[in-house]
């Protein structure tokens, strides 16, 4: 055994020796590793990941939020207020960060830590054999010397060099930049050749095309060829257009942070003001203007949105798709599993003119069993209702399936004889066949036979049940068939398959219409099939649209035509991967739910790729949204859980762009005309701080029916009208503060600071209550902890100046009649921000399905 800190190193390059000398130089045998050995190169080697270090821990979630340049700046602050003698403010301000920051840490840390959780249920898997016997393990256990075996769909889990291959396609376009897939074989390596072009050789990063594979591993990790490039391919996919404006946001609120700090130290400097006071009013300023719990709150929404979504078992990889998905305005699917049970039986073996055939199915018995890669649901059922023929056939070869010929042969001997066994689509077959065979005799195929035959074969699409066709012919034997082969067929006769309708299809459908999502079928299923399917669960089937009449319209007409049609049948991968882009150009959220191999540029184009569990791993990897099971019922269930993520998160970002901005706006205007600072640093950092812990209860607020009914699309154009009509309205008020305040009650400057502490802190959070809602406060009502928390901050702003911490903080005790004006002033500021928000939101009192504050309609 090698020592667990001295990995096994090769003596020679194993990409370049022959096979007789590699099991030798990687400490492998045929039969793989054993478990233990596994166990002891994973500790040496470390785990099969290329984003070594990826998931968040809490030291480098701790020093991202301590990093934060407003952070620092404070406690720079507080470090400086320490040394110049002002111990009490310096308390003040270090209390406040670290309150801050340890609860962001926790709320943000637990949040991430769910949706690891979430993703590590769907953590990708290889087949590796392991003591001797072929096993499903996680990829990133995968370690140098395991012996792994690879089939069509499936990502290649390291770099390996290949054992025995057959009909072996990879696509490896992200190492290469060739769009075609290169051919891969376990010929003996060519002198110098070890690159991606290498033809015995497979790399992390690529994809099985077709074929099958065994293949033992020589690198892992960061360790393999292309670790790098694996690694960026693995990333996180670009900003969505949710993470897109929320930068944006941002970006604004920065800009208006700069604008505001800078008029104040300038003021300062004229008015001839402590410099230390000054910048220290000017950072708090800068502190409460910016929304620096916007991750937490994001992250945190989102995260719970994961988890609810999770209990549907509907698991979320990042968590910024939830938005994209409640956003989607078209879903496109297969039928198969969507509107059907996928429960595929065989429903009738019969000849080329329907009656009852019993060699038929032990024909396509004979070609699912000996096939090699993926089993689909039709070959289960084969496999499950079809005798096996009489006599021991053994398998000599196989043409792979692929979707341009759309049917898979497979050469067996017995006897001595050697047949050739195709089946696949009743097109794609007939056309290889020259004759058919009736009751044991073989006839030439004219005329009236092939007419009747599709007779036969239309027959099953006019009853909803697919058919696969079997033909046969005698070949020679010979080292290596090809498609070539495939000609002069004898057609057996066909297998119809069954697979019911979901009994709540038809209700799903009409629940996803219902909240603004249309669903279109892209089925490869004929046209006959797909029409009878999709008229059972109430889709429009007036019109059905095949492959071949996509090909004859050019990218504009094909838009046209797939934002009118919902049910497209005959159609190719590539002709979905079309589909997806023309709707896109056409405004369309567009979400595609898919399995299968060439799936996957069709979930990359889409805005939300959505696949499921069971999926091949280049679709799983493809998407962003992993389902349990297909069910119409949870994917819609999470697609309302990303509308109510989504309309949470903007309450927050219009609470940040309206009262705070409008009480930060008033403290730089009245720093320019006041004698005295309008509040102490310390005064409003401790405003800044209740305010946001009034805030922490938004993801777990409740939503309005209104906001969950229709697809809401991010429009940062609302929020700066926002910021923009309802900011200046809190101005208002507290300009109307400061006059009560300086006129009325001859405030001296501490009595101002705490009055208006109080006004700015009750105005500003119990609005709250009206723009977490497009519609009348009074009957949208908010969650049990969103009410306490809002309660809460202002019965401590409202207390504090009253307790034995006023004189540490500069509060005095206000005179009985503030607290009047204080509840005039703050019953008419919110009847007035409802008023205001109505003509914003175009939205009555009822709330009315309209742009709400979620967004604007999409």
């Amino acid at each position: 055994m090698n020592d667990i800190s001295h990995p096994p190193q090769p003596s020679a390059d194993p990409r370049r020796v022959s096979v007789d000398r590699l099991f030798d130089l990687m400490g492998s045998t045929p039969r793989g590793l054993s478990g233990i050995e596994a166990v002891r190169r994973l500790a040496a080697y470390g785990p099969n990941d290329a984003q070594s270090g990826s998931r968040t821990g809490y030291f480098r979630t701790l020093i991202g939020l301590l990093g934060n340049p407003l952070v620092l700046m404070l406690l720079v602050a507080a470090t400086v207020s320490g040394i110049l003698g002002d111990h009490v403010g310096a308390a003040i301000i270090l209390a406040m960060v670290l309150l801050s920051v340890a609860l962001n840490f926790v709320l943000s840390y637990r949040s991430q830590r769910a949706a690891e959780r979430l993703r590590e249920q769907i953590a990708p898997t290889a087949s590796a054999c392991r003591d001797g016997a072929w096993r499903e393990v996680p990829r990133r256990t995968l370690v140098p010397g395991d012996v792994i075996r690879l089939a069509a769909g499936d990502r290649v889990p390291a770099d390996a060099r290949l054992l025995e291959a057959r009909d072996l396609h990879v696509q490896q376009s992200a190492l290469t930049g060739e769009s075609a897939p290169a051919e891969k074989d376990a010929c003996e390596p060519p002198q110098g050749e070890a690159g991606a072009d290498a033809r015995h050789l497979v790399f992390l990063g690529t994809s099985v095309a077709t074929g099958t594979a065994t293949a033992i591993v020589l690198a892992t990790g960061r360790a393999t060829a292309f670790g790098d490039v694996a690694a960026r391919l693995s990333e996180r996919p670009p900003p969505t257009e949710f993470e897109r404006g929320l930068a944006g946001f941002a970006r604004l609120i920065m800009r208006t942070v700069i604008a505001l700090v800078l008029l104040v130290v300038l003021a300062g400097i004229a008015l001839h003001r402590p410099m230390l006071e000054t910048l220290l009013f000017a950072l708090a300023l800068a502190v409460g203007l910016t929304p620096e719990f916007m991750p937490m709150i994001t992250t945190v929404t989102l995260a719970r949105g994961a988890v609810r979504m999770a209990r549907q078992r509907v698991v979320v990889k990042h968590l910024a798709a939830i938005e994209d998905f409640g956003s989607m305005t078209v879903l496109l699917s297969d039928k198969t599993g969507t509107l059907t049970r996928s429960e595929t039986g065989v429903a009738a073996t019969v000849d080329p003119f329907g009656s009852p055939s019993d060699r038929t199915g032990g024909l396509a018995r004979l070609n699912s069993s000996m096939q090699s890669g993926i089993h689909s649901p039709l070959d289960e059922a084969i496999l499950r209702q079809c005798a096996a023929p009489q006599g021991e056939f053994v398998k000599r070869d196989e043409i792979p399936f692929d979707f341009e010929r759309r049917r898979l042969g497979v050469v067996a001997e017995r006897n001595g004889e050697t047949l050739l066994i195709t089946k696949g689509a009743p097109e794609s077959v007939l056309a290889r066949c020259t004759q058919y065979e009736k009751d044991g005799d073989v006839r030439l195929l004219d005329e009236d036979a092939s007419a009747a035959i599709r007779r036969t074969s239309d027959a099953f699409g006019q009853q909803g049940q697919r058919a696969l066709a079997i033909a046969w012919r005698k070949v020679e034997p010979q080292p290596r068939y090809t498609a070539a082969d495939e000609t002069g067929m004898v057609l057996a006769g066909f297998v119809a398959f069954a697979d019911p309708v979901l009994p709540d299809a038809a209700d799903c459908l009409r629940a996803l219409a219902r909240d603004g999502v249309t669903v279109k079928i892209l089925s490869g299923d004929n046209e006959l099939v797909v029409r009878h399917v999709c008229g059972q669960v109430g889709l429009d089937t007036s019109e059905v649209v095949t492959g071949t009449q996509i090909d004859a319209l050019d990218q504009d007409a094909l838009g046209a035509v797939a934002g009118r049609v919902n049910v497209f049948a005959r159609v190719s991968p590539a002709q979905k991967h079309r589909i997806v882009l023309a709707l896109k150009a056409r405004n369309a959220v567009v979400g595609f739910l898919g399995d299968g191999i060439n799936d996957a540029p069709a979930l990359h184009a889409a805005d939300v790729g959505i696949s499921v569990v069971n999926a091949v791993d280049v679709a799983r990897d493809a998407a962003d949204i992993v389902l349990g099971e297909r069910d119409l019922g949870a994917l819609h269930a999470g697609v309302i859980e990303g509308r109510r993520a989504f309309a949470n998160v903007t309450k927050y970002l219009l609470m940040g762009t309206s009262s705070n901005f409008g009480n930060m706006l008033s403290m730089a205007v009245a720093s320019l005309v006041l004698p005295f600072l309008p509040m102490l640093p310390t005064q409003i950092l401790l405003n800044n701080f209740l305010y946001d812990m009034a805030q922490i209860t938004i993801p777990g607020d409740n939503v309005d029916a209104s906001q969950l009914a229709a697809p809401r699309r991010w429009s940062i154009d609302l929020i700066r009208r926002f910021m923009l009509g309802v900011g200046p309205i809190s101005s208002l008020y507290d300009f109307l503060t400061f006059y009560v305040l300086l006129a009325w009650l001859h405030a001296a400057p501490a009595e101002f600071h705490t009055g208006w502490f109080v006004e700015s802190l009750a105005t500003q959070t119990l609005v709250l209550f009206v723009i977490r809602t497009a519609g009348n406060p009074l009957r949208s009502r908010p969650s049990n902890a969103l009410i306490a928390s809002v309660v809460l901050a202002v019965v401590v702003g409202v207390v504090i100046p009253m307790t034995p911490l006023a004189a540490d903080l500069g509060f005095v005790r206000l005179p009985p009649v503030f607290y009047l004006f204080l509840a005039i002033a703050t019953a008419t500021y919110l009847l007035l921000v409802e008023w205001v928000k109505r003509r914003f939101m175009g939205t009555d009192v009822d709330a009315r399905a309209a742009p709400a504050a979620a967004g604007t309609l999409a």
